[in-house]
């Protein structure tokens, strides 16, 4: 029976979509590695020119340059426009580069353009990680040894320890008042002592008086000096060792807070870069289909 030809009164045959369903995959991975290849050049074009405007705005001198508030402002906004870019290229370049549908409806389409856009941002995002990741752990390792090497050598608390036991200075035409009618050659176990004695003090926040007092007379017998020069350099020694502890923690504290910025910087302008992406696919794809 013929389309349209009538069986009764009132009824006429209906049209058969003789259209076979496909079981072609909806996704066009060439198009996405188009689009992530596309987004992660971009990206890192637009990163190192990031790189050289913070470093030519930034000085070491008081004074010049920009302050730590408005560098961190001006990094977290040049984030959003690197990822709104490269995104933005990545995205239309995988909607506008995939494969033409048949018989697929607008919604199915427009869906699929989208996800295209967010595929080729996520493949773009992990090249970039990873290679940020390269070049990060091979300079983390190189930090870590190196740190692992001043931990061992524990520089910091041999000066400390050594302040302690420094002969005093003999004043022009004279004796030093209180010093060591002979001095004490080898100091070293007296020093390892001390040495000892501070980190662990300092480990746990303070320096008890019992220690102090045990401090003092060790210096006073291994230098010679008066037991009152004697306390009182230990106490010069403990109150410069926990200025000290007190800035080491306040740097501690504001790379801290610098790291958490930059994380929640990072985040929401991955997060921008996702929809841009979104977005940049479908108008590729619909482009795609108009011409």
């Amino acid at each position: 029976m013929l389309p349209g030809e009538a069986i009764g009164p009132g009824f006429a045959a209906q049209a058969v979509d003789t259209t076979v369903p496909t079981s072609n995959s909806g996704v066009s991975w060439g198009a996405v590695i188009a689009g992530g290849v596309t987004a992660a050049a971009m990206s890192t074009i637009l990163g190192i020119f990031g790189v050289g405007l913070g470093l030519a705005s930034v000085s070491p001198f008081a004074g010049h340059g920009v302050s730590g508030t408005t560098f961190t402002v001006m990094a977290a906004i040049w984030l959003i426009i690197v990822q709104w870019v490269a995104s933005l290229f990545g995205g239309y370049m995988a909607g506008r580069l995939r494969t033409k549908w048949i018989a697929v409806h607008t919604d199915e389409v427009f869906f699929r353009d989208t996800a295209h856009g967010f595929l080729a941002w996520a493949l773009g995002t992990l090249i970039v990680v990873g290679v940020l990741a390269a070049i990060t752990g091979s300079a983390a390792q190189t930090g870590a040894d190196a740190a692992a090497k001043l931990a061992q050598s524990n520089t910091a608390g041999t000066y400390y320890a050594d302040m302690l036991f420094r002969a005093p200075a003999a004043p022009a035409g004279g004796s030093a008042l209180g010093a060591a009618a002979t001095p004490v050659v080898n100091t070293q176990p007296a020093i390892a002592q001390a040495k000892t004695i501070l980190a662990q003090d300092m480990a746990q926040g303070s320096v008890p008086s019992s220690d102090q007092t045990y401090l003092a007379q060790l210096v006073s017998q291994t230098t010679g000096i008066a037991p009152a020069d004697a306390q009182t350099r230990v106490q010069q020694v403990v109150s410069a060792e926990q200025a000290a502890a007190a800035k080491a923690r306040q740097v501690a504290d504001a790379s801290r807070k610098a790291a958490s910025g930059a994380a929640i910087y990072t985040f929401v302008s991955l997060l921008i870069g996702a929809f841009i992406a979104c977005v940049a696919g479908a108008i590729g794809g619909r482009l795609r289909d108009t011409y």
